[in-house]
């Protein structure tokens, strides 16, 4: 993995480029607005036509086919819903690339998909490059967030200047076609697996009567990153010395969910299952940690 430096050159200047946008929904028309906003010629077709055409006002141009989107565009962004999307819209608009164009794709797509896409696409002359985003519409108006980036160095270094004005930084993984798939993949994990618990703590604080903005004052006892710091290392290290034990665990996640009654849980019902099943299997003295067995396999 690469760290890129804010590239602050970048940033202050204009750069002005034909590009095309394949994908208008709301982060692909934030892109676009700030890309329009920046000085570039921007061709735009969305499968929905009504949220293409709605970029007119900008100063959009609206193509009736990814074929005619792409014309004359040096660079073609890519912000679609999954792997089948990316492969029709780049079957539909590929004859019509022009010579040396990169395609950079920030569809969040599977890294084993993506990988075969990249190395196909590339082996056949289409110059592609998987660059998914962690990035919301209003970061996207701004060129905040994060980009990151893997496949080949010279596409990364050819696109490198622009995506530096479309997010605050950008993470280059190195040539391994689906590093930043797995990497994106893995960020939204932490963030759906986050949020699915902070529900189950609303749930259960409600469920016992005291009110969700009142047990949201428990947050500020705990610091995520130390947990991570902590615990998370030594579980990416397969490390589970006992402090927290999982029989110990299985039982305050057995007093959670008794609490919580007949009202539904997000995450804590697959985590007691889990529990059990390591427990069955002779890690109830392991420290709960444990739940991370698998990543030495």
């Amino acid at each position: 993995m690469a760290r890129l430096p804010d590239t602050s050159s970048h940033r202050e200047q204009t750069m002005s480029a034909h590009i095309a946008f394949l994908g208008t929904g709301r982060l692909g028309a934030a892109f676009v607005e700030a890309a329009l906003g920046r000085g570039d010629s921007v061709a735009v077709w969305n499968r929905t036509a009504d949220k293409a055409k709605a970029l007119e006002a900008f100063g959009a141009r609206v193509a009736a086919t990814p074929a005619d989107a792409v014309k004359g565009a040096e660079r073609v962004h890519l912000v679609l819903k999954d792997d089948a999307s990316v492969e029709s819209v780049v079957a539909e608009c590929r004859a019509a690339l022009e010579s040396g164009a990169i395609l950079v794709d920030h569809t969040t797509t599977q890294p084993a998909l993506t990988a075969e896409r990249a190395n196909r696409l590339n082996a056949e002359g289409v110059r592609y490059i998987h660059c998914p985003v962690f990035i919301g519409p209003a970061m996207a108006r701004k060129g905040l967030g994060i980009i990151l980036a893997s496949g080949p160095r010279a596409l990364f270094d050819a696109v490198h200047p622009a995506l530096a004005l479309q997010a605050a930084r950008v993470e280059y993984y190195g040539e391994r076609p689906d590093a930043a798939a797995v990497f994106k993949l893995c960020g939204n994990a932490y963030l759906v697996g986050t949020g699915a618990v902070i529900a189950d703590v609303l749930t259960i604080a409600t469920s016992a009567g005291i009110g969700a903005a009142d047990i949201m004052t428990l947050f500020e006892f705990f610091n995520p990153a130390t947990i991570v710091a902590g615990r998370g290392k030594s579980m990416a290290a397969g490390d589970f010395t006992p402090s927290f034990e999982l029989s110990m665990a299985r039982k305050d996640v057995r007093l959670m969910i008794e609490t919580a009654g007949a009202r539904p849980l997000a995450a804590l019902p697959a985590i007691a299952a889990r529990m059990d099943a390591l427990i069955d299997a002779g890690h109830g003295g392991d420290d709960f940690g444990v739940l991370a067995i698998e990543v030495g396999r």
